[in-house]
C-alpha cells in the first residue's frame, strides 16, 4: 500500500459537516483512499456506505435524491454515518444534486470523489459554494514515491536520507523522471509491464473522458496536439504556429488545452513581467502534471537517457514540486524571459513588492555558478533572495543585496 500525504488532511475533514470533495486525474488513487477512510471510519465503529456511479448496480440509487436516501437508510439507518459516493462526475447534474442533500440537515457526511472532468471542476465547484472543502489528489509526489521505495525507513527524516544517500537520491530521481507517479505504474516491477499500464491509462483518458467532452469520437487532432506539447515543455507556446501544425483553428487549439487543463493533465505558467516592450508578456509555457504521461506521450517512457530534452523534464519536475506548494497559499508561479532571450525559468511573485526568482540547473554547481539571465534579473528587480535548484549541495552566495542559495533537487525552495 502507498501512503498519500493527502490522507491525515482528509481524516481531520471528517468531523466538519461541510461535504469532502476529493478531485483530480484518472487514477491517481481517489478510490483507494476513500477505501481507506471507509475502513479506518468502520473501525473506528462508525457506520458507512459506499456507492460508486461507475458499477452499474448502484446506478439506480442516484436516480433520484429519494431513491439515494432511501438506500442510505436502509444500510444504516437515519443516525450519523459516513456516505461515500465515487464517480460522481457520471451523474448529470451532479452539483444541484449534492447541493439539495446537503440543504436537508441530514445526519449524513458526504465525502464525494471524481476524476478530473470539467463538470467536477466547475459545475459542482460552483453549485456547492460554501458547502464543501475541495481536496486535490495528484498522481504520487517525489517524496511519497521515495517513501515508498525505501519501504517507509526514512519517513519522518527524508532530507536526512536525501544527504547521506545521495547516490541513492539520484537513482529515484532518475525513475520518477522516467516513469513518473502514476501509482499502477509505481507499483509494476518491469519496464514492460509499466508501459503497459501507461498505454491503458492514456488511452483510457483520451477514449473516455476527452471522447465525452468533447463529443467526438476521432481523437486524433487532440492527440497530435498533446504529443506536440510534450515535447515542448518548459518551451514557449506559440498559438498560431500549433494551430498551423495542427490544421485547425486558433480558437480549437485553444478549447483542447483548456480541456487538457481542467482534466489534470497540464498547466500552464505565465509571464512575469513590469517592461511590456522588453519582457515577454503573452506566451504561457506548459508543463505536465505527470511525467510519465509526458514521457508516453512523447514516446520517451522508460528511455530516459536517450532523451535530448532532460533538462526540460528536470524543469518540469521542479515546477510540479513548486506548484504542489503554491496550491495551499496566495502565491502565484510566472517565468521571466526578455526579448532579448534573457530568461529565469520560474518566479514566485506573492506582491508587487516581493518576488523569488528561481532557476534550474540539471547538473551539479558550484557555489559561483550564477547565469548571467539570473545576473540580469537581480540587476533589475534587486530581490531579497534567489534560489537555483541543481543536482549537488546546498550552497549560499551573494550577488549585491540579494542573498542566492544553491539548493538540492528535493528540498523545498519556499524556505
Amino acid at each position: 500500500m502507498i501512503k498519500r500525504t493527502l490522507f491525515s488532511d482528509l481524516l481531520d475533514h471528517l468531523d466538519k459537516k461541510e461535504i469532502s470533495l476529493l478531485v483530480g486525474p484518472r487514477q491517481s488513487g481517489k478510490t483507494t483512499l476513500l477505501f481507506l477512510l471507509k475502513d479506518y471510519l468502520e473501525k473506528r465503529g462508525d457506520k458507512c456506505v459506499y456507492l460508486n456511479l461507475d458499477i452499474e448496480s448502484d446506478k439506480r440509487y442516484f436516480e433520484s435524491q429519494e431513491a439515494l436516501l432511501n438506500k442510505i437508510s436502509l444500510e444504516v439507518g437515519t443516525n450519523k454515518a459516513f456516505i461515500f459516493l465515487d464517480e460522481i462526475q457520471r451523474k448529470e447534474n451532479a452539483g444541484l444534486f449534492l447541493k439539495g442533500l446537503y440543504d436537508m440537515l441530514l445526519p449524513y457526511k458526504f465525502i464525494i470523489s471524481g476524476s478530473g472532468s470539467v463538470e467536477l471542476k466547475e459545475k459542482i465547484h460552483e453549485s456547492l459554494a460554501g458547502r464543501k472543502r475541495l481536496f486535490e489528489l495528484s498522481t504520487l509526489s517525489f517524496e511519497e514515491f521515495v517513501n515508498y521505495k525505501t519501504e517507509y525507513k526514512y519517513e519522518n527524516k527524508l532530507d536526512k536520507f536525501f544527504k547521506v544517500e545521495s547516490t541513492k537520491a539520484h537513482q529515484y530521481l532518475y525513475e520518477y523522471l522516467n516513469y513518473g507517479g502514476y501509482p499502477r505504474v509505481v507499483l509494476e516491477e518491469t519496464e514492460v509491464e509499466k508501459t503497459k499500464i501507461i498505454s491503458e491509462l492514456y488511452q483510457s483518458y483520451v477514449e473516455k473522458d476527452i471522447a465525452y467532452l468533447l463529443n467526438v469520437q476521432k481523437t486524433e487532432d487532440f492527440t497530435r496536439l498533446v504529443r506536440i506539447l510534450a515535447s515542448q515543455v518548459g518551451k514557449l507556446l506559440n498559438m498560431s504556429e500549433l494551430s498551423s501544425t495542427l490544421g485547425l483553428s486558433v480558437s480549437t487549439v485553444r478549447n483542447y488545452l483548456w480541456y487538457l487543463e481542467k482534466t489534470y493533465i497540464t498547466y500552464r505558467v505565465t509571464p512575469f513581467f513590469r517592461n511590456v516592450r522588453k519582457e515577454i508578456t503573452k506566451s504561457p509555457v506548459i508543463y505536465f502534471s505527470d511525467l510519465g504521461l509526458r514521457n508516453y506521450a512523447n514516446g520517451t517512457f522508460g528511455s530516459l537517457s536517450n532523451s535530448s530534452n532532460i533538462g526540460f523534464l528536470f524543469q518540469n519536475f521542479v515546477a510540479n514540486r513548486i506548484n504542489m506548494k503554491l496550491n495551499q497559499t496566495s502565491l502565484y508561479l510566472h517565468f521571466w524571459r526578455t526579448k532579448d532571450k534573457a530568461e529565469v525559468d520560474f518566479i514566485i511573485e506573492p506582491s508587487e513588492n516581493v518576488i523569488l526568482p528561481i532557476e534550474v540547473k540539471f547538473k551539479v554547481l558550484k557555489d559561483s555558478e550564477i547565469s548571467r539571465s539570473l545576473y540580469s534579473f537581480i540587476s533589475k528587480y534587486n530581490p531579497k533572495k534567489a534560489v537555483v535548484v541543481h543536482l549537488g549541495e546546498k550552497h549560499t552566495t551573494t550577488v549585491g543585496n540579494t542573498v542566492v542559495k544553491l539548493v538540492p533537487f528535493y528540498e523545498d525552495v519556499l524556505y
